[in-house]
C-alpha cells in the first residue's frame, strides 16, 4: 500500500485560514466483514489524493456498524410489555422499541414516531440511533441497522492502522445525524472520535477587545462532523468517507466522552 511522508503537527488548536473537504466518490456499498482499512486506502488513492498528517477523515457511522454486522433481525425480537405499551403511543413496531430499550438506559422525551432517549454511550438521541435507511432489507425478514458497540474503540483502531499503513499521523470522527431540542433539522454530530481532543476550552483567554472569555468551549468533532455530512448528504449520494484537511486540530489520546453534557447540566431534560 501507498505511503506518504508526515507534515508537521500542529501543536495547538488555531483558527483554521482554509478548510478543505473532500468526499471520496465511488466508496462501496459495505458488508459485514468488510476492511473498512483497505477500502478507505482504495479510495483515497482513486480520488488522486493520499493522507498527510494532521488530516481528519469523517466516517459515517453507518460505515462502521456495516462492518462490523450490527444488523438485527426484526423476527428474531421479541417484545417485553414495557415496549408493547410504547410502541402504542409512538406507533412503532414493538420489536423496533424492544430494540431502542435495549440500546438505552433512559426514555427521554416520547411522540407518534420518535422515542427520545439516552443512549448507553451517553448520548440523547432519536430511537437509539437505529437505522432502517440505506440498508438491505426484506419484507418478509425486516432488519435495522444498530450503532457500532464502542464507536471510540472502532475510531482509534482505524486510526491505527491508517497510521501503520501510511505513516500519517490523523484524526478520525464518526458521525452521525441527529435533531436538536431547539432547532428544525437533522445535523451531523461526532459519536466516535481519536487522536484529536474533541473539545477546545476556551475559559481564560481573550476575545478580540481583551475580555476574558468565562464559559467558551467549542464542539470542534462536531462542528466539523456536520460540515462533512452537509458533503455526504442524506439520502443516496453514496459518500460516506470525507477528508478534511486544515482543521489544526489539538492532538490528544482521547475520545468523545467530553461532548457529552452531563445530565445535571441538561437544561433540556
Amino acid at each position: 500500500m501507498k505511503r506518504v511522508s508526515k507534515t508537521a503537527a500542529t501543536s495547538k488548536t488555531a483558527t483554521a485560514p482554509r478548510l478543505e473537504m473532500y468526499a471520496l466518490p465511488n466508496f462501496p456499498l459495505v458488508e459485514p466483514g468488510d476492511n473498512l482499512l483497505e477500502q478507505i486506502i482504495q479510495c483515497i488513492d482513486a480520488a488522486g489524493l493520499s493522507l498527510q498528517s494532521g488530516d481528519v477523515l469523517v466516517i459515517a457511522q453507518k460505515v462502521f456498524s456495516k462492518a462490523e454486522d450490527r444488523y438485527v433481525h426484526l423476527n428474531q425480537v421479541e417484545a417485553g410489555g414495557e415496549a408493547k405499551r410504547l410502541a402504542q403511543q409512538v406507533d412503532k413496531d414493538p420489536r423496533l422499541v424492544q430494540l431502542i430499550l435495549d440500546e438505552s438506559v433512559e426514555v427521554v422525551r416520547q411522540r407518534p414516531g420518535a422515542v427520545i432517549v439516552e443512549h448507553r454511550l451517553g448520548y440523547v438521541h432519536a430511537n437509539a440511533g437505529i437505522d432502517q435507511s440505506n440498508i438491505t432489507s426484506s419484507i418478509n425478514d425486516e432488519r435495522v441497522l444498530l450503532l457500532p458497540v464502542d464507536p471510540d474503540a472502532s475510531a482509534a483502531s482505524l486510526r491505527e492502522g491508517l497510521k501503520r499503513e501510511t505513516g500519517a499521523e490523523i484524526a478520525i470522527i464518526m458521525n452521525d445525524s441527529a435533531g436538536r431540542a431547539w432547532r428544525n433539522g437533522t445535523q451531523g454530530f461526532a459519536i466516535g472520535t481519536a487522536g484529536f481532543e474533541p473539545v477546545v476550552d476556551l475559559v481564560g483567554e481573550t476575545d478580540l477587545f481583551g475580555r476574558v472569555l468565562q464559559a467558551t468551549t467549542v464542539a470542534v468533532a462536531d462542528e466539523l462532523a456536520a460540515g462533512a455530512s452537509f458533503m455526504m448528504g442524506q439520502a443516496a449520494e453514496a459518500t460516506p468517507v470525507v477528508l478534511v484537511r486544515g482543521a489544526n486540530l489539538t492532538a490528544a489520546e482521547t475520545g468523545s466522552a467530553g461532548l457529552i453534557r452531563a445530565r445535571e447540566q441538561d437544561m433540556f431534560r
